[in-house]
């Protein structure tokens, strides 16, 4: 029972100033009632044409992705990166992808895969479902008739293949030419085309060349043979990695016959090579030129190039660059660029910033798998992710992910289909696997993650003030 004075303060006020303050009596009713007064809301999708990644959380719907299908109005760029931990879905979402993608007849994926166990890259096993022999790179091979790629291989411009030879160079030194070493190589290059017709050019050819410069290049620039030799033998040392070190046999021969560049997938297989050495990015370099000149061609193709282990193209300054230009240059011609990355922390601050915030600034869509508190909080500050998004990311679980298509932020769960299961999940150690978890518990989990994320966004989404994680 209320207080008589609080009774009579209350009636003198409104007689004097009006009702001030009104009480919403309970409503008690169902479900079914309240839905028709209440009325679900859900952000808009990305349209009905692509491909089918799966359903988004907390809507239901499908969730349909094609850069091609977007790209213009809802898309300024067909470039997508993918983030998170080992073991959260990445590699089972870019198989699905790529093995829908094929279903169009335009379509066409070359990937870079670096990864493996057993002998065999991780995508060894759909190679195989589809007819195809991935390009296998190994060192070892190479010595016994293996796959070679030849920088010099006339299919790349007299241009390209300077470039080449200079990012080579660039990434195995750990810093740019000078002027003087670069006249040599420039020097060395030109006699080398001019001279041998026979055959295909090899860096045998040049390495040669650069310990015995001609003497008119000398008189061109007016400076002593010996002059032209001393700048050039840095160079030329580095070169014979290529030629007679570890890496030979890949790059010192004329380029393998029967290379099928018009698959519908090409998959160069880098398992082979030791991820943390400075032979990758020197792979990445030789690849990526090699693809440019070779395989990107105004033929109404559209094409996707698939990089696992991206960060070692961009936590390269050369490598990062070269790629920066690919990816400029694909984009007219109907390119995408897939790069998967475990933790943006690798590449944002390492030794490449500048050039990996260029191309992150080209992924106009970002997918985000599980990490840990911290590395969300840094994800969520330099892609300028909503605040309820970055709190989320920590508590997904494998399969769900954070999905930011040109600011189009949404939660979606990817799924599989049982004939896309066994190519995607195995049980090799090296793969981001889930075949320990069995699919009850899975779905468990998910089920739970569904829960949290819901009760988070209907808590924390409508606060538009919180919109950006500062």
């Amino acid at each position: 029972m209320r207080d008589p004075l609080t009774v009579l303060t209350d009636a003198f006020t409104s007689f004097l100033f009006g009702k001030v303050e009104t009480t919403r009596l309970p409503v008690r009713t169902s479900t079914g009632q309240a839905q028709a007064v209440y009325l679900p809301t859900a952000a808009p999708g990305l349209g009905d044409s692509g491909v089918i990644i799966g359903r988004e959380v907390y809507s239901g719907k499908g969730y349909i992705y094609d850069p091609f299908q977007l790209y213009g109005q809802q898309l300024p760029a067909p470039h997508w990166l993918v983030l998170g931990e080992s073991g959260n879905g990445k590699s089972a979402l870019e198989k699905t992808y790529v093995l829908r993608q094929l279903r169009f007849r335009d379509r066409q994926v070359v990937v870079l895969d670096a990864q493996g166990e057993d002998g065999v890259g991780e995508w060894n096993l759909i190679a195989e479902e589809l007819g195809i022999t991935p390009i296998r790179l190994d060192p070892m091979a190479a010595l016994d008739h293996g796959i070679r790629l030849n920088p010099l291989d006339p299919a790349i411009t007299t241009t390209g293949q300077l470039a080449l030879l200079r990012t080579i160079i660039e990434v195995a030194m750990g810093h740019g030419l000078d002027e003087r070493s670069g006249f040599a190589l420039k020097v060395a290059h030109a006699y080398v085309n001019e001279t041998i017709v026979e055959r295909q050019p090899v860096l045998t050819d040049i390495v040669e060349r650069l310990r015995h410069p001609e003497p008119e290049s000398a008189e061109a620039m007016n400076v002593a043979i010996d002059d032209v030799r001393a700048w050039g033998l840095d160079v030329a040392l580095v070169l014979d990695r290529l030629v007679d070190g570890d890496l030979r046999g890949m790059f010192d021969g004329p380029t393998t016959v029967g290379i099928d560049l018009d698959a519908p997938l090409i998959v160069f297989d880098l398992s082979h090579i030791d991820r943390n050495s400075i032979a990758m990015p020197i792979l990445m370099a030789i690849v990526g030129v090699w693809l440019e000149h070779t395989w990107i061609r105004p033929d109404r193709k559209k094409r996707i190039f698939l990089v696992e282990e991206a960060w070692h193209i961009i936590n390269s300054p050369f490598v990062a660059q070269l790629f920066q230009r690919l990816l400029k240059f694909g984009r007219r011609l109907g390119l995408s660029f897939v790069a998967v990355v475990h933790h943006l922390s690798d590449v944002v601050d390492g030794a490449a910033a500048r050039e990996a915030a260029a191309i992150l600034k080209m992924a106009s869509t970002r997918t985000i798998y599980a990490q840990k508190a911290d590395e969300a909080r840094a994800t969520g500050r330099v892609l300028g992710l909503p605040r309820w998004a970055v709190e989320i990311i920590p508590s997904l679980t494998p399969g769900i992910a954070v999905w930011d298509v040109n600011g189009n932020v949404q939660v979606v769960k990817h799924l599989i289909t049982e004939t896309e299961r066994p190519l995607v999940f195995t049980d090799r150690a090296m793969t981001e696997s889930s075949s320990d978890v069995t699919d009850d518990a899975l779905r468990a989990a998910e089920l739970e993650a569904e829960e949290r994320a819901a009760a988070f966004m209907e808590q924390h989404i409508g606060d538009s003030s919180e919109s950006t994680v500062a």
